[in-house]
């Protein structure tokens, strides 16, 4: 196993942490720290620990025990699984991605022209423009995780947090996503995405593996864990 980079340079770094929910333990004495910078794949079975994780991440669940500590100035964007969305939601693709902007404007406030050009370059990095009118819960599962990932975006936070973002997606919609987590990491920010594809993985600067809520291990892409 390789060892975790020190604190002191990582945009996230967890000491011993137990979270779970409802009094039932998930992740059991977590340590780990993900470098500024890059791309980081958590990997794992279903039910392993990885969502649980990244909530952990972006503080929007509170360990029960541990530490964690930040590197980044401003709060995480945080990209939930297509699933974890509604179909009921009345928002339309434009709207949805305005969300994102609510990190800096707070919730409902009228968005600037700045806002509103931010809003633009998501929708035409992801490649759903031509979405902007169309109800989320009426689009394909690669058409909403774009748009998704574009909310995410469109809050330009140096850490952007992803539960599995192209899993069950068709070949074109995974491409454009990894392209893109790609492109966020040459901006600096730091990307970490669950997923159970080794394949997906590979794209990634580095593999934690997550097993039964523990780490396994930590590496290189590539490398043997």
């Amino acid at each position: 196993m390789t060892s975790v980079d020190t604190a002191t340079t990582a945009a996230v770094a967890l000491e011993n942490v137990y979270a779970g929910y409802g009094g039932r333990a998930v992740l059991h004495g977590v340590t780990a720290a993900i470098p500024a910078g890059t791309v980081t794949a958590l990997v794992g079975a279903n039910g392993s620990g990885k969502s649980t994780l990244l909530a952990v991440m972006a503080s929007t669940l509170a360990p029960t025990a541990g530490t964690v500590r930040r590197g980044v100035s401003r709060r995480p964007a945080f990209v939930v699984q297509r699933s974890a969305v509604s179909d009921a939601l009345p928002v339309t693709v434009r709207e949805t991605i305005e969300m994102g902007r609510w990190a800096e404007r707070g919730p409902w406030r009228r968005l600037t022209r700045e806002d509103r050009a931010v809003v633009r370059t998501c929708m035409d990095r992801l490649d759903v423009a031509d979405l902007a009118r169309r109800r989320l819960g009426d689009l394909s599962g690669g058409q909403r995780q774009r748009v998704l990932l574009a909310q995410g975006l469109a809050q330009e936070s140096d850490l952007l947090l992803l539960d599995e973002p192209a899993t069950g997606l068709d070949a074109d919609s995974r491409e454009r996503i990894m392209a893109v987590l790609a492109e966020e990491r040459g901006r600096g920010v730091t990307v970490v995405h669950a997923t159970h594809s080794n394949r997906e993985a590979a794209h990634a600067d580095r593999i934690l593996r997550v097993r039964d809520g523990r780490l396994e291990g930590a590496a290189d892409a590539g490398a043997d864990v």
